[in-house]
């Protein structure tokens, strides 16, 4: 008897839903069935495993955050703007994915082998985007440290916490929040002494 059709993106979206409320380790893959209605043997003929199904997850995010920082990375403009603009890109793709992002953000031991390797893999080409960036503001003198992945990981360590937490019915809209964090990266907390 065949398999009825299945709709991969909707079992996908159910299953960021739920990894994302729920938790990866909490959520099993009878979960995700039932609030698919459907047999659990579906689950495993596409996606081998519940581990498959969240690289599947993974990598559409990886995929989309990519595409757009490298499209940012990709302009003639001037330096600091686009720099500017990769950050807000870059926080403008997570807090529109908010339930994606959550997931990406997940620590390498849920992974197998080859999905810390794939995982790592998407960290170490955005991690080269925004070096080479940081770098184009090193040769125009804009920037002071040159440390370059110490820079690169303060600004993913305030974008990833921050829409870890950020929710869009709080005070600040997305565009005005991104603002802020853009003005904190590029210019700093304290106001200098007159």
């Amino acid at each position: 008897m065949a398999r009825p059709p299945l709709n991969k993106d909707k079992l996908v979206a159910t299953a960021t839903e739920l990894f994302a409320s729920k938790g990866y380790q909490a959520t099993s893959v009878r979960d995700i069935a039932a609030a698919m209605n459907m047999t659990v043997s579906n689950i495993y003929h596409y996606f081998g495993s519940k581990e498959g199904l969240l690289r599947a997850i993974l990598k559409h995010y990886s995929q989309l955050l990519l595409e757009h920082l490298r499209e940012v990375a990709s302009r003639d403009m001037d330096a600091l703007e686009r720099f500017r603009l990769l950050i807000a890109t870059h926080l403008k793709v997570a807090g529109s994915r908010p339930m994606e992002n959550k997931i990406f953000l997940l620590d390498d031991e849920r992974l197998s082998a080859e999905g810390v390797t794939d995982n790592r893999q998407v960290q170490r080409e955005v991690l080269a985007i925004y070096t080479n960036e940081l770098r184009n503001l090193v040769e125009l003198g804009i920037l002071r440290n040159e440390e370059l992945q110490i820079q690169a990981f303060n600004i993913f360590g305030i974008i990833n916490w921050h829409m870890r937490w950020f929710r869009a019915e709080g005070s600040l809209s997305l565009d005005a929040t991104i603002d802020k964090i853009c003005d904190l990266v590029l210019y700093g907390m304290i106001k200098r002494p007159d």
